[in-house]
């Protein structure tokens, strides 16, 4: 009476199929891109191992027949409850007889979906058992046999964590539940009865499986079933574990858009374009193994939407060719190099302390600071004389760039940062005039996404949700940078013969649609970037090592930008990209360049038409004839606007004019010590200039180049009598500098 009056309260409760298909939640959470495709699978239940619900079809037969046969062969006739199988069970009891147990499919997902039907310890209690079969004999009616076999097969337990058939066949299988074979097939179904039993007993009884399923099919076999073959099948099937936790082509992205997400198991779509996830893989593993010998392993990519600011494309590292693959590059934090030039010559043209046609001077400069000299070189060891801004940003020279961060000042240049989106950890005094040529640390997310606000006239907008929403938030702009700066920046860095002096007619930069682009380089070859952007896209790469190494002979041009171009060209493969209009209040004009001071006939550059802010603009650019080596910032490009940067000093006719006095120079033990030389410079007549160092003579005229040797020193500045006109001391620190002196 207890159980008659028990069964039926839990039986109305028993779910349909539909709620049990609905319900299902696998232990994995699929990332989808925005066209539905799969990007990468994540496990983000780490209690269970449960893959997607399999339809029935999509079910290996093999696998179908062998779990009818094992477990139960009259699945198809019976009413959820075989009756003579009950009987002869029960027979077996009072003779004690071992015989095949009587528990069908049914009766079995009947247990499956009520827990207070479940097998304890000790086995069913009569209730549970009388509740179960009434339960089975429901589920017959309500549901019909190819839905009682499909969610069997999904919500049964096989071994361990695993649960499903799904889970199962990719954990020990390697593969998918429809091309599961016949013996394999066997091995699934011995582990319904038995599935955390030891290989053997799994091996025993799957090799019974085999011969009841063909027996029953009428297979006739030439040879008996191979058991000893089954058995070293089962033992390393049952070792393998074919199925890793996470699996696709957008690891990095799919962590970082669940952790915004929060836990869920439902698939999410992205922003993400899986065309272009997967190219991008692709070309990024292909260029970093044609680097190989050049002590290079990893690399990042971003791709941005101009208008949305949404991630088109993520890719973190290059996979199993780097040794710490689970390192986000997109996220990590690295020095950008020459990438923030952009940023500063926007900044001092919209400041009106430059034009795109003022002449800045690349020759040795030597600026005194709190901490010592400090003297920035280019990144070929040369220096280029007189040069217009374009050619100095589009060639991206290192000493006009200091020389702008002069005139803007290092807080200001930070504070720019910060409004296009650049968190540096320290301020701009930290840095110094070393952040011209991005001594900080930036995220490749945040330095794409700064290059964005280029592309988009100066407006900034936070990058999007990585997590496509069904109504898209337009993004909300403000003010970074001048537009018309922008634009100018813009023109410069698409400019194929302003680049020409450092990268040549033919870079690999030069794309056949409009682009604006900037590579960097950090100190020592560590990092290595390529950022630009065309009408509709901004692309950020990075390549490098996350352990810091240095790369060897890896430059702007054969890093990161042969990978830089080709995303582009699969971007622009059927979509044009047209150069920006100009900004209406710009003013272009064309312009010429007076001659250079060495050689009087020969212009500094070719005339050409010039952009300008109004009120900014002249036709001539020269080198005021009162300009001397000692101050090379003087030229009336810059109508004054550029302060001296080395200091004239006063005093005697005849005076140094660098080093300053107390000078501190600290050798770099990444440069070779031939290359770092002291630049020795005085006002005077150079035929009766003679130098001195701790009383030795050194050399004569108004110039020289001194190799810096460790210690105190006393520099003079002497007429041909020896007569001392000035005298200055400084003092050269260094470590690993071979103690052989220099003669």
């Amino acid at each position: 009476m207890v159980a008659a009056a028990f069964a039926p309260a839990a039986v109305w409760a028993l779910p349909t199929f539909d709620e049990v298909r609905r319900e299902f939640r696998s232990s994995e959470t699929l990332v989808l891109s925005r066209e539905g495709e799969v990007l990468q699978r994540l496990r983000t239940d780490p209690t269970v191992r449960r893959g997607e619900w399999i339809a029935l079809a999509d079910v290996s037969p093999a696998l179908r027949q062998a779990l009818v046969w094992s477990e139960d062969r009259h699945f198809y006739e019976h009413s959820g409850v075989d009756w003579s199988a009950v009987s002869a069970a029960a027979w077996g009891n009072v003779w004690h007889q071992r015989t095949r147990g009587a528990s069908t499919i049914t009766m079995q997902l009947a247990g499956l979906l009520e827990g207070d039907w479940r097998q304890g310890p000790g086995g069913r209690s009569v209730v549970q058992k009388i509740g179960q079969t009434v339960a089975a004999q429901v589920l017959d009616r309500r549901w019909r046999k190819d839905q009682v076999l499909e969610a069997y097969l999904n919500v049964l337990p096989f071994r361990g964590e695993v649960v499903g058939i799904d889970a199962l066949s990719r954990t020990l299988f390697g593969k998918a539940a429809h091309a599961l074979d016949e013996r394999e097939a066997a091995v699934a179904a011995a582990l319904v009865r038995a599935p955390n039993a030891r290989p053997a007993l799994v091996a025993q009884r799957a090799c019974g499986v085999l011969r009841t399923m063909q027996a029953g099919a009428g297979v006739q076999r030439s040879a008996p079933t191979d058991c000893e073959g089954l058995d070293l099948f089962v033992t390393g099937a049952l070792q393998r574990r074919s199925w890793p936790p996470s699996e696709g082509v957008a690891p990095h992205f799919a962590r970082r858009l669940l952790a915004q997400a929060g836990p869920n198991n439902a698939p999410i779509t992205s922003t993400l374009r899986a065309p272009l996830q997967r190219f991008a893989v692709q070309t990024l593993t292909q260029h970093l193994r044609e680097l190989q010998g050049r002590n290079v392993e990893d690399g990042a990519l971003v791709v941005l939407d101009n208008a949305s600011g949404e991630v088109l494309a993520w890719v973190g590292s290059s996979g199993l060719l780097s040794q710490a693959a689970e390192v986000d590059g997109v996220l990590a934090q690295r020095q950008p190099g020459s990438t923030l030039k952009p940023f500063l010559y926007a900044q001092a043209i919209a400041q009106r302390r430059l034009t795109a046609a003022s002449l800045m001077d690349d020759s040795p400069a030597h600026i005194p600071t709190a901490s010592g000299l400090y003297i920035p070189q280019n990144y070929d060891r040369q220096f280029k004389g007189w040069v217009s801004v374009r050619t100095a940003l589009a060639s991206s020279l290192n000493v006009p760039a200091v020389r702008a961060l002069v005139m803007v000042s290092p807080d200001a240049f930070f504070a720019q940062l910060q409004a296009v989106g650049l968190p540096l950890r320290e301020s701009g005094g930290y840095f110094g005039y070393s952040l011209a040529l991005g001594s900080s640390e930036v995220a490749l997310l945040h330095l794409t996404n700064a290059f964005r606000t280029l592309a988009n006239g100066g407006r900034f907008s936070p990058v999007a949700p990585a997590g496509l929403p069904l109504r898209p938030v337009a993004p909300v702009f403000e003010r970074a940078l001048d537009e018309r700066a922008a634009f100018i920046v813009g023109d410069i860095l698409a400019d194929g013969n302003a680049r020409a002096r450092t990268f040549g007619t033919d870079s690999v930069l030069a794309t056949r649609f409009w682009t604006a682009v900037k590579t960097g380089t950090s100190k020592d070859m560590r990092d290595n970037w390529a950022v630009g952007w065309s009408a509709r896209y901004t692309v950020g790469v990075w390549v490098g090592n996350a352990s810091g190494a240095a790369m060897h002979d890896v430059s702007g041009s054969s890093g990161a930008a042969p990978i830089w171009a080709s995303v582009m060209a699969h971007l622009h493969a059927r979509e044009a990209s047209r150069a920006p209009a100009p900004v209406p209040t710009l003013v272009r004009s064309a312009v010429r360049f007076g001659p250079a001071p060495a050689t009087p006939e020969q212009p500094l550059e070719a005339a050409r038409q010039e952009w300008f802010l109004p009120g900014t603009q002249q036709a001539l650019f020269a080198i005021d004839s009162g300009a001397t080596e000692s101050l090379p910032s003087r030229a009336t490009a810059q109508k004054g606007s550029q302060k001296d940067i080395l200091a004239a000093g006063g005093g005697p006719s005849a005076h140094i004019t660098a080093p300053v006095p107390g000078t501190i120079i600290a050798l770099d033990p990444d440069i070779p010590p031939a290359r770092q030389r002291l630049q020795f410079r005085a006002f005077g007549s150079a035929a009766g200039l003679h130098w001195r160092m701790d009383g030795k003579p050194l050399g004569q005229g108004s110039a020289l180049a001194w190799l810096p040797w460790p210690g105190r020193h006393v520099v003079q500045l002497t007429d041909a009598r020896g007569t001392v006109l000035d005298e200055v001391r400084l003092e050269v620190r260094g470590a690993g500098v071979r103690s052989k002196k220099p003669e």
